[in-house]
């Protein structure tokens, strides 16, 4: 929610956050998701209930229920419940970006498990086993660059905040 001495547009605001909404949609995220996404990312506090969403995106509770639990699958949103309220709010995790790659971590490992499974399966010299290793490789390649990249981030995101 903005506070009453936050000067901004509230039109351009629900402009930009169908506009980002698209473009989140287009890339492959959910488009009722990508819509609620924007919601919280253009809320100052980054926290909003369902029934403010439902109403800043002018669609209905169960949408947002759907759109919600698919944020929090994926390690975007989580749902807190402020002291003494009984309403659930949805909150973008602090630390969004590297939480979020942290999880595709997991997931390329087990991709990268299960190339080699298949290749145990194939066979090292078949042509199948060989795709099978290039992947492999490759995923491990990425693993290994993206903790780097990782700790470079955090670097620069300490120098940032600095000064």
């Amino acid at each position: 929610m903005t506070t009453p001495e936050t000067k901004r547009d509230e039109d351009a605001v629900r402009r930009y956050v169908e506009s980002l909404g698209l473009v989140l949609s287009q890339i492959g995220m959910q488009r009722m998701a990508a819509r609620v996404f924007a919601a919280l990312m253009t809320d100052d506090e980054g926290q909003l209930t369902a029934a403010e969403l439902a109403t800043q995106l002018s669609v209905s509770p169960a949408a947002i229920s759907g759109a919600v639990r698919y944020l929090e699958q994926v390690g975007f949103v989580a749902k807190v419940r402020e002291p003494g309220e009984r309403r659930d709010h949805y909150k973008l995790h602090d630390d969004l970006w590297y939480a979020t790659f942290l999880k595709r971590d997991r997931l390329l490992i087990m991709w990268r498990d299960a190339a080699e499974e298949g290749i145990d399966a194939l066979g090292a010299d078949t042509p199948a086993g060989k795709r099978l290793a290039e992947m492999q490789d490759f995923l491990s390649f990425v693993l290994k660059e993206v903790g780097s990249l990782y700790d470079r981030w955090h670097a620069e995101r300490a120098k940032r905040q600095a000064g």
